[in-house]
């Protein structure tokens, strides 16, 4: 029992620096294998053809949909649990887990109609051409149905986060991303007596890459993770652990959701352009995540440190973690912004790009790459809101940047008739991100931190 105490009170006795830097490394470590398969299905995708590439950037607000549900429900179980865990409440925790393992079901019941019902209803809705739309049917629908193993797989590594074991998620979500990089040539282009399955090789290797990674959440869970036990026999939905779990899950969701609207909205935009155009935005959605992938990792090694620190009433440690992440994080996305600024071209080029291709990509990196830097400080300061419970006022702030400035303004900017202009608006709802996120962290730093432990 001594042991397990121990092992559980690590956040709240290791010295801040050196536990930050043990949680997150690991998850930086596996979000950026992530964000490189990504990047993978892509370059593969593109040597098919332009107008595949199009129909898989096309399929991204999908996408971005089912992450926001599955990562942002594991958000509301991860800071639930972990608060639980500081505050010795393990009985409850052992609930919030088995509640969080049945919401993850049910999200995947939800995406299941999606892919049977609505993929080529999203996808007409977007394009007339049928080159794109039948590329993009026979990818999503794959995704979608097959998609129980990202639900999963965000479950049980949020559980394996929440009680500071975030080097078995680096090896779930490591073991993930190199069975589908490795999948992905040989299902695309037909390798090692394997059929030539096209863009639905693309989406078999994703799918199984993630059920892989859930199986093996699931096993870490069992074998490691004795502070929870997760057993279902005769479970029933607790109403009041939902409620909770959605109280600080869904602003998580909503705002992770409000990219897939933004996604959609600026899809619709550059098509009206050309169709490269919008394979260029959605290469450069699967290039930024190489620089925003490491931060996420680092939110999520900080968050369980912060929730845990906020549940014991140690305010030092929740303070010097919150600064410590920022410094982290403004250093990885000043990394990002030389490379997009120095060698957007060569970027371009592992996608197969056309010359029309680079004559648009190149000005579109080196221009929305100028407010990396900002986004740094406000996507560690809108974790933090969700750690401490107020993951509201990130919600807030995400649907002002994304919805309230980012598409209007891109849709001005269009009106001028040149697409290198629709690019800033990135930087302009990076701009007003930045201030309103000052605004609600000097009230919450009133109102919850300065007040913690008192």
């Amino acid at each position: 029992m001594e042991e397990i105490l121990m092992k559980e009170n690590k956040m709240g006795v290791l010295p801040v620096n050196r536990l930050l830097v043990t949680m997150s490394l690991p998850m930086m470590i596996s979000m950026l294998v992530q964000a490189l398969y990504n990047i993978v299905d892509s370059i593969f995708v593109a040597r098919i053809e332009e107008k595949a590439l199009t129909a898989v950037s096309l399929a991204f607000p999908i996408q971005t949909l089912m992450i926001a549900v599955g990562v942002g429900t594991a958000v509301g179980i991860n800071a639930l649990l972990s608060r639980f865990l500081g505050e010795k409440e393990f009985e409850k925790a052992d609930t919030v887990a088995k509640n969080g393992i049945f919401l993850a079901l049910v999200s995947y019941i939800l995406f299941l109609c999606i892919g049977i019902f609505g993929v080529r209803i999203f996808y007409t809705s977007q394009t007339t051409d049928t080159v794109i739309i039948n590329y993009g049917v026979e990818y999503l629908t794959i995704v979608c149905v097959a998609s129980f193993g990202i639900f999963i797989q965000a479950t049980f590594e949020k559980l394996l986060q929440s009680t500071g074991k975030t080097f078995y998620t680096m090896i779930t979500q490591g073991t993930g991303a190199v069975i589908n990089i490795i999948l992905d040539p040989i299902l695309i282009f037909g390798y090692f007596g394997m059929p030539k399955m096209g863009v639905a090789g693309a989406a078999v290797a994703t799918v199984v890459g993630q059920c892989v990674a859930g199986m093996l959440a699931i096993i870490m869970n069992v074998k490691v993770n004795q502070e929870i036990h997760v057993g279902m026999k005769g479970f029933k939905p607790n109403g009041k652990v939902v409620k909770q779990i959605y109280m600080i899950g869904i602003p998580s969701i909503i705002m992770q959701a409000i990219g897939s609207v933004m996604t959609y909205g600026m899809n619709r935009i550059l098509i009206t352009f050309t169709d490269t155009a919008t394979a260029v935005f959605g290469v450069y959605f699967k290039l930024q995540s190489f620089v925003f992938m490491p931060v996420f990792g680092l939110n999520n090694g900080m968050v369980p440190i912060i929730a845990y620190n906020y549940g014991a009433g140690n305010k030092e440690r929740v303070v010097k973690t919150f600064k410590l992440s920022v410094c982290y994080a403004v250093a990885i996305m000043a990394a990002g912004v030389v490379i997009m600024q120095c060698i957007p071209d060569r970027l371009l080029l592992l996608f197969e790009a056309s010359e029309t291709m680079l004559d648009i990509g190149v000005p579109a990196l080196r221009i929305i790459s100028t407010c990396f830097v900002v986004a740094a400080f406000c996507i560690v300061t809108g974790s933090v809101f969700q750690a401490l419970g107020y993951a509201w006022y990130s919600m807030i702030n995400s649907i002002c940047r994304q919805l309230v400035v980012l598409l209007p303004a891109a849709y001005l900017l269009a009106l001028t008739g040149k697409l290198k202009n629709v690019w800033w608006s990135f930087p302009i709802a990076e701009v007003m991100s930045a201030s309103v996120t000052v605004f609600f962290l000097a009230r919450i730093w009133k109102r919850v931190i300065s007040r913690i432990g008192e």
